[in-house]
C-alpha cells in the first residue's frame, strides 16, 4: 500500500515569513517531488510576477460563488475583501498519490478543514510585533494605512496560535526552516505511515 500524503494547515500573520519557508522548503527540500503547495482559488486581482494556475487560480467573484453552492471547496474565507477557497478534488487526489500538501490558510479556514479531515497544523510567529511591523513597511508595497490594518488583524490572528500542532517563531530563518522540515520528516517516520510505506520490509523483518 502507497504512503498517504499528510494534509498540512500552516497559518501565520501577514509577515511573519509564512510564504518565504514554504518556497524554500519546496525549492531545497523536495527533489522526490513528495511535497507541493496547494493553489487556492480567489478573487483577488494578480500582483506583478504571479500566474494563474501557479500562485492562484483567478477568478471571478460570480465563478467563486457558483463553486461555493457547487460544495467544491473544502474551506472558503473572505479576506480583506476578497474571496479565498481551496478545492476538495485537488487534495484528495494529491494526497491518494502520497503527496504531502501545505495549505496556506487562516485560522477561520483553518477550522473548516479540520472537521472535514485528518491534518497537521503549524503556526509561524514573528519574534516580536516591532519585527513584524518592520518587515510589512519593508516590503514596500502598502500605505502607511494599510500596513497598520494589516498589523492590527496580524494581533487578531496570533491570538489563535494555540489552536495549531506545531509553533514555529521566525526570527532566524534558517532555523525556522530547519523546524519545519523537522515536522515534516517527524510525521513520515509516525507508525501508521511506516506501516503504510515500508509494508513488504515489514512483512519480511516479522515472518516465522
Amino acid at each position: 500500500m502507497a504512503q498517504q500524503g499528510t494534509l498540512y494547515i500552516i497559518s501565520s500573520p501577514s509577515g511573519a515569513g509564512k510564504s518565504s519557508l514554504l518556497n524554500a522548503l519546496l525549492t531545497q527540500h523536495n527533489s522526490a517531488g513528495k511535497m507541493q503547495l496547494s493553489v487556492s482559488h480567489t478573487t483577488r486581482a494578480t500582483r506583478p510576477g504571479e500566474k494563474h494556475g501557479v500562485h492562484y487560480h483567478f477568478v471571478k467573484v460570480e465563478e467563486f460563488k457558483a463553486l461555493i453552492e457547487r460544495g467544491d471547496f473544502l474551506e472558503w474565507a473572505e479576506v480583506f475583501g476578497n474571496y479565498y477557497g481551496t478545492s476538495r478534488a485537488a487534495i484528495e487526489a494529491c494526497l491518494a498519490q502520497g503527496i504531502d500538501v501545505f495549505l496556506d490558510i487562516d485560522w477561520q479556514g483553518a477550522r473548516q478543514i479540520r472537521e472535514q479531515m485528518p491534518t497537521k497544523s503549524i503556526f509561524i510567529l514573528p519574534p516580536s510585533r516591532e519585527e513584524l511591523e518592520r518587515r510589512l513597511i519593508g516590503r514596500g508595497q502598502d500605505s502607511a494605512e494599510v500596513i497598520k490594518g494589516r498589523m492590527d488583524k496580524a494581533i487578531a490572528e496570533m491570538v489563535h496560535y494555540d489552536e495549531y500542532d506545531y509553533v514555529i517563531i521566525n526570527e532566524d530563518f534558517e532555523q525556522a526552516l530547519f523546524q519545519l522540515r523537522a515536522i515534516i520528516e517527524c510525521q513520515r517516520l509516525e507508525l501508521r505511515q511506516q506501516q503504510q510505506a515500508q509494508q513488504n520490509l515489514l512483512q519480511q523483518l516479522l515472518a516465522e
